[in-house]
């Protein structure tokens, strides 16, 4: 019995093991062929006997000069990082003291405010992006002014509120799992309830908080609707990107397409790379906590 159990679990990790490999190998071949593609000359695309997988003869870098210059995919690339960094700060500043509230205090209303957090976890903001629209162009008709559109302190708001309640829900999940002595011995010690919560807690939640930013980076970053509804001389990297890649497919110029992918992709790999340990500590850690 013992020897077929332990027969058992060799199998299932093995293909626990082959099945990770295998998802591996299905995100990590199409990211480096794009990167492969992206230092190709066009004529390496296009022909009969043209292999996809070859190797680029040489590395073609005017691609991305071309994509920079032509497209103006530099413009873009700095609205999004505006974007992305004010919503990120947004998020932060609103959604940290919150869930500190929420998880550690009891008072009046709590039970109110948790369960409509919880409701906004089934909110789509692409559902209501129309209304949104129609709302800042009443407010800029009604105070004559042209500043809720195409301003990206108020795409980044928009960001920020859509991200707000699975923050919050995150957060305030990973704050219940710490213990109250730390609490105790701040206040004994004369910090308040702000300076504990920032002294303290905070970086005792600086797991959770780390995979708040990797996952609301990667949706800010990525997000086109939004920004294509609200944005016009402002666009975002993603409108940027929808442009070349009309332009360049007209053109068959597959190199300088491959070359805007690339400088989408390039700040989320980075980002993924520096926080990855720990990231993976914060796992580790939730993991022994559970």
């Amino acid at each position: 019995m013992g020897k077929k159990k332990h027969s058992g679990n060799i199998l299932y990790k093995i293909f626990i093991y082959v099945a990770l490999l295998a998802l591996a190998i299905s995100i990590i071949i199409p990211v480096l062929w794009v990167f492969m593609a992206s230092v190709k000359r066009n004529a390496e695309f296009i022909g009969a006997d043209v292999n996809p997988w070859a190797l680029p003869k040489q590395f073609f870098y005017q691609n991305f000069i071309v994509a920079f210059r032509d497209a103006q995919m530099g413009d873009f690339f700095f609205n999004s990082i505006i974007v992305t960094a004010l919503g990120l700060i947004l998020l932060l500043v609103i959604a940290l003291p919150a869930s500190y509230v929420l998880s550690r205090f009891d008072f009046k209303g709590r039970r109110i405010l948790n369960v409509a957090f919880m409701a906004g976890l089934f909110i789509n903001i692409n559902y209501i992006v129309v209304p949104i629209f129609l709302m800042l162009s009443d407010a800029n008709k009604a105070l004559g002014v042209e500043f809720f559109l195409d301003n990206r302190f108020i795409l980044a708001l928009i960001y920020a509120s859509s991200a707000l309640p699975f923050t919050i829900y995150l957060l305030s999940g990973y704050f219940k799992t710490l213990p109250k002595g730390f609490e105790e011995a701040a206040y004994i010690d004369g910090c308040g309830y702000f300076k504990t919560m920032v002294k303290i807690m905070v970086p005792m939640a600086k797991p959770s908080i780390i995979t708040v930013i990797l996952f609301n980076f990667l949706s800010f970053w990525n997000e086109y609707i939004i920004a294509y509804t609200l944005m016009d001389e402002h666009g975002t990297l993603a409108m940027g990107l929808k442009n070349l890649m009309a332009v360049e497919r007209t053109a068959t110029n597959y190199g300088i397409m491959y070359a805007g992918l690339v400088i989408v992709m390039l700040p989320v790999l980075i980002l993924y790379i520096c926080v990855q340990k720990q990231l993976t500590e914060g796992m580790t850690l939730g993991g022994l906590k559970g």
